[in-house]
């Protein structure tokens, strides 16, 4: 299986792709030990990339041999993502799409397809996985020292009131490639099991 962050940029800002696969689990050692998840593919568009050349990227990933059908999505929806959420609908991706607004909020919350998630939440996430060894990169990918040089800059800031600021932005490096890794993590997470009393339901 694998899951495909898209961070989307702005004039100012890189549109950015992380692409996760999680291992195969042996039988062997079935529910033993974490699962695995492998940096597969990373990279930053070119400043001033049009969101249309953007979603047909996506849909040429996902439509490849090696993804199709094997795959989701979870797409940056804060700000001007909106309507790339609706192109990227359209674009019959043929996996799953969740479209992320991500906030400075205290809990997550879904509608549908529609998630609002804190930063905090997405970046603690992935800094989760590292430590635990869960998560490693591929040899030989591009965008390794980008990644790295943004993870090594990111800050996290009480802002008062309860309120805190996660981000690279400030120290001379942004964190598109870190949050659009964080969003793949943060997709490939398992589903929480919905019980009712001492049933389980799903």
């Amino acid at each position: 299986m694998f899951y495909l962050g898209l961070d989307l940029g702005q004039r100012r800002d890189h549109t950015a792709v992380a692409v996760l696969e999680k291992e195969d689990e042996h039988p062997l050692y079935a529910g033993l030990r974490p699962e695995r998840l492998v940096v597969r593919h990373l990279q930053r568009a070119p400043l001033g990339t049009g969101y249309p050349a953007v979603v047909e990227a996506v849909r040429e990933a996902v439509w490849s041999e090696e993804l199709q059908g094997r795959c989701a999505v979870a797409v940056d929806a804060t700000g001007l993502g909106a309507p790339v959420v609706d192109m990227l609908k359209s674009a019959r991706l043929g996996c799953d799409l969740a479209a992320v607004t991500i906030t400075s909020g205290e809990k997550e919350t879904q509608q549908g397809m529609y998630f609002s998630v804190p930063k905090r939440d997405l970046i603690g996430g992935l800094q989760v996985r590292l430590e635990a060894g869960e998560l490693r990169i591929a040899r030989g990918i591009d965008g390794v020292g980008a990644l790295v040089r943004e993870l090594m800059n990111m800050r996290r800031r009480d802002r008062g009131g309860g309120r805190v600021r996660v981000g690279a932005d400030g120290f001379g490096e942004h964190d598109d490639l870190v949050v659009a890794l964080a969003l793949a993590v943060w997709r490939a997470r398992p589903k929480p099991k919905v019980r009712f009393g001492d049933r389980r339901l799903i």
